[in-house]
């Protein structure tokens, strides 16, 4: 009971964050219900929460954590692992130099250059790479960030994401950049669906080029988005790791590896994965899953809005939006010369 009153607050500003999220001009500006619900979160969390936070706090929690790890699984009833062979090894391969350098360029340039700190610059390379907000709110837990920290890491996939959705179809269209961007409706797609950070950013991008444009685009995305569990699996190895080396130097001792906290979660999304691409469900069931899971991860940012400061936002300065700024130049520019550069080296390769 006392969940209550704390999962009813979350519903409640999910429920009309996804009603909002229907709107033709959110949904044509890309306004996905996961920012939404943030955005109103930290707007009831900023302003009359604190008197209902006794009451609430449990259930908000409940919210933030338990029901985060719930809609990371049921992401993936949106995959199949035929989504794979519908893009081929050289779409596989871009999709995974893009996140694996992207990830690593977030960690060198956040934590050695802007000085931020390992969990920040860890969930803003985890949303600009995979998946935006929901990479970043898998990431959390794995990393135990905090949730001012987990909050600018989102804010700086809503900016950039944002810009990114309306910069594609402009560059698509500019005659100047054929020379150095994919050529063609499908390989244009395979570019949006690997460098573009959320799921329904790259719809609306590709969808402002061409039908063949949003198909290859968002396939693309999903395969990125299986990159997923992996990479939160090498978290915690690494997480458990640093740990285990920062305790040693500081008792001056022999180098221990530290506790492993394993995603079960992650695993059980695979699982899922696989499970859809039996296609054992009806498809209207599919589909009533998917809704609930918009309705879980929505709940799932509106708790983490609720519990975010707008102080402590201000005190995370400039650094973040710097790093995410980067990152992604990176994914417009580097991503334009791995979506050019794999398909040819494969190519060689193949040759006999």
């Amino acid at each position: 009971m006392r969940l209550l009153p704390g999962l009813a607050l979350s519903g409640a500003v999910a429920m009309v964050a996804v009603v909002l999220s229907q709107n033709a001009w959110l949904a044509a500006h890309g306004m996905s219900a996961l920012t939404l619900a943030i955005v109103l979160g930290m707007l009831v969390g900023n302003t009359v929460f604190a008197r209902m936070e006794p009451t609430c706090a449990a259930g908000v929690n409940f919210s933030k954590a338990k029901l985060l790890r719930l809609g990371i699984v049921l992401y993936g009833l949106r995959l199949t692992v035929q989504d794979i062979g519908a893009i081929g090894l050289s779409g596989v391969a871009v999709d995974a130099v893009v996140v694996g350098s992207t990830f690593a360029l977030a960690c060198w340039l956040g934590m050695r250059w802007l000085r931020l700190d390992r969990e920040t610059a860890m969930l803003i390379g985890a949303g600009s790479s995979i998946c935006g907000a929901a990479a970043v709110m898998a990431a959390a837990p794995v990393l135990q960030a905090k949730a001012e920290q987990v909050t600018v890491a989102v804010a700086t996939v809503v900016v950039f994401g944002t810009t990114a959705m309306f910069l594609y179809p402009v560059l698509q269209s500019w005659p100047g950049a054929a020379a150095w961007l994919p050529s063609g409706d499908r390989a244009f797609g395979i570019y949006i669906g690997s460098t573009v950070h959320e799921v329904a950013q790259v719809v609306v991008a590709g969808q402002a080029v061409s039908q063949i444009t949003a198909e290859a685009a968002v396939v693309t995305k999903m395969v990125r988005v299986m990159m997923l569990a992996p990479v939160l699996l090498a978290l915690s190895f690494w997480v458990a790791a640093r740990s285990g080396s920062e305790e040693s130097a500081k008792q001056g001792g022999h180098t221990e590896r530290g506790p492993i906290s394993i995603p079960w979660f992650a695993f059980a999304f695979i699982a899922m994965v696989f499970f859809n691409s039996l296609e054992w469900l009806p498809a209207a069931v599919v589909g009533a899953l998917v809704q609930l899971d918009n309705i879980v991860l929505a709940m799932a940012m509106a708790a983490l809005g609720l519990t975010t400061h707008a102080v402590a936002l201000k005190r995370a300065g400039l650094r973040p939006l710097a790093l995410a700024s980067v990152l992604f130049v990176w994914l417009v520019v580097g991503g334009a010369a791995i979506n050019y550069g794999i398909p040819y080296l494969l190519a060689s390769w193949a040759k006999p």
